[in-house]
């Protein structure tokens, strides 16, 4: 009679399940990808973010939050969420510009990002401060517009609309909408 070593033949049986197991499975990122949707879950967290966009060889911006969400499985409107505040500096030419706010969400397709929670712009160069609760972002058209009250000062004149402004991303060409306004007026 053979004697059977009982537990290298269930180490075998143990070992050919779970390789079968492994090979049946099937991962289809279609699949995976409409789930999170569904449950409205990113496909990614970022904590401690900080990006530096160039375009041949020079610095455009740069931006850092500390968390990031990005929401680009969603077919229809893609998009990333910086929920904890979100710093943004851009360079134009000579000019540069800075944002920062506690909320933003930025839509791929539009390129529209809507940044709120005590939002504050500074155009370093001209010596310019907006203040607002809220404020949209065209990326394309280079363009900032809030219809909430907004605070524009330099370094002698103080603007406020009170149902919100235009104006172009280095805060020139400003439109204050319902306005009133605080300005030194040199006489000669």
């Amino acid at each position: 009679m053979a004697k059977y070593n009982y537990s290298h033949i269930t180490k075998s049986i143990i070992t050919i399940v779970i390789v079968i197991m492994l090979f049946s499975c099937e991962n289809n990122m279609d699949e995976i990808n409409d789930f999170i949707a569904d449950k409205n879950l990113p496909i990614s967290v970022t904590k401690d973010i900080y990006l530096i966009h160039t375009d041949s060889g020079y610095v455009k911006s740069k931006m850092s939050a500390t968390l990031l969400h990005d929401f680009t499985n969603r077919k229809n409107h893609p998009y990333h969420e910086f929920p904890n505040g979100i710093k943004i500096v851009t360079f134009d030419n000579k000019d540069s510009t800075t944002i920062t706010a506690k909320y933003a969400i930025t839509y791929k397709k539009t390129q529209i990002t809507e940044i709120k929670g005590n939002v504050i712009v500074l155009n370093h160069i001209k010596k310019l401060q907006l203040k607002t609760e809220q404020l949209f972002w065209d990326q394309k058209e280079n363009y900032y517009f809030s219809n909430k009250r907004s605070i524009l000062t330099s370094t002698t004149d103080t603007l406020i609309g009170k149902d919100g402004f235009d104006a172009r991303s280095d805060l020139t060409n400003a439109n204050m909408m319902d306005n009133s306004a605080k300005l030194n007026i040199k006489e000669n």
